[in-house]
Parts: structure tokens; sequence; C-alpha cells
């Protein structure tokens, strides 16, 4: 995997990793598979704003994006690098969308797929740029 390896958990190409959220962020439910690679069981998770993956090189503005985007009851989709419990990171192609849950409540679920070596240097160049603009 060239310059990700240190570091970098990587996603077997089946890899489907689903979260919910509810309408504040916070985790209602993680699968198998987004517990296995985020590093954390379950019952660490529900309750959690979904944050605690976010990766400190993600710039704020991405997620400004998302959260606009699903608040305005529209999918978002978008690269996304995440950290896991150990401090490693992977990258997923993530599509979250807004819904109302059984309760009648407002809710996001995000589903996640693997990303390509050219997907992550391309995302990584970009916003290693959108960061230097925050600052």
């Amino acid at each position: 995997m060239g310059a990700y390896a240190s570091g970098e958990i990587e996603l077997d190409t089946r890899a489907f990793l689903v979260s919910e959220t509810d309408e504040k962020g916070r985790i209602t439910f993680a699968n198998d598979e987004f517990c296995k690679y985020a590093g954390y069981i379950i019952d660490e998770l529900i309750g959690k704003p979904h944050n605690i993956v976010r990766h400190p090189n993600m710039p704020r503005a991405a997620f400004k994006d998302l959260w606009d985007t699903i608040q305005s009851g529209k999918k978002w989709r978008g690269f996304v690098k995440n950290k896991a419990k150990d401090g490693r990171y992977y990258w997923v192609f993530a599509t979250v969308y807004p819904f109302i849950n059984c309760d009648g409540q407002k809710a996001y679920i995000s589903c996640r797929r693997v990303v390509s070596d050219m997907e992550k240097e391309k995302y990584e160049k970009l916003y290693r740029e959108m960061r230097a603009g925050e600052r």
C-alpha cells in the first residue's frame, strides 16, 4: 500500500461499515464491521458522539458540509479518514442518509466502503490544502 502502510488499517475489499446516529450525532447503532475497524466494542460506542472516530487530519469544512447537507434532508457522500481507538486510521467512502426512525425522530445512517489508493492520495492532498486554508 505504499505511503499509507504505516499506521493505516486496511479495509477488506468487501467491508461494509454501518453506523446510525440520532439528530445530535450520538451513536445509536454500529454493525460488527464498524466496531472491528474502529477498534471499539459496541457498548463503548452507543451514546457517544460519532466524532469519536474523527481523525484530526479531517478539515472542519468537510464535516460542516456533511451536517449542512443531511440536516437539510439530503444525502451526503464523501471520502473520510477515520481514527481507530488505537490511534491508527482507515479511509472510507461514506454515504450518509437522513431518515425518521421508528420513534418518529430525525436520525442518520452512514454506510461506508473501501477506497482505492488513488482516492486516498487525492483526498489526503485535498484535505491537507483545506486544513491549510482553515489556519
